[in-house]
């Protein structure tokens, strides 16, 4: 994930503003060791998902309908599924897998136990990333802090309080061109 200095991960619609060639670097780099990306319905449609550039790298989108556009190569290509609770409608598209977990909204921990492999890279949104740490599934944040402020009423990191505490280490710090580039890893005790 990529944020301002004032904690915004959006500026004008999306995050490529704040974003810099050695963050998308990076970005790639992650995608190049993940075994599938979760990553919210609101994300793909902003900014624009196509399929990965790995042929056999996965990525699920999390959405409470289902309702989005199959039409597009994301899920075209056979790359992009769809995590939706149990209750939603039968994709329009039936070529389109999806992983059902959860009544009226998605059950994460469900859901994850059923994706294969164990480095799942996370892309947001804001509210995805809320979810998954309310439901205590985050063990790695790599996070990019831009340096600029947005000063708007954009969402931040977590769209929403967390009922807990999770405490994190910082493993790996790096600085290009004012950008930030941070790796926390989860305390397990």
């Amino acid at each position: 994930m990529v944020m301002s200095l004032d904690g915004s991960t959006v500026v004008q619609g999306n995050s490529r503003a704040l974003s810099g060639d050695a963050d998308r670097s990076i970005l790639v780099g992650l995608r190049s060791l993940a075994d599938v990306i979760v990553v919210g319905s609101s994300t793909v449609r902003i900014d624009d998902y196509g399929p990965p550039s790995r042929k056999d790298l996965r990525v699920g989108v999390v959405s409470r309908t289902g309702n989005l556009d199959l039409s597009t190569p994301l899920f075209t290509s056979g790359a992009g599924f769809l995590i939706i609770p149990e209750d939603a409608p039968e994709p329009s598209n039936p070529a389109v897998t999806c992983i059902r977990a959860g009544k009226g909204s998605v059950d994460f921990a469900s859901a994850m136990n059923q994706l294969e492999g164990k480095f799942i890279q996370l892309e947001g949104g804001p509210g995805l990333n809320a979810s998954m740490a309310q439901a205590d599934l985050i063990d790695e944040i790599n996070l990019t802090i831009s340096p600029n402020i947005a000063a708007n009423n954009e969402p931040r990191l977590l769209s929403e309080a967390l009922p807990i505490l999770n405490r994190f280490t910082l493993s790996h710090i790096l600085e290009e061109e004012g950008f930030l580039f941070l790796r926390y890893t989860r305390n397990k005790n």
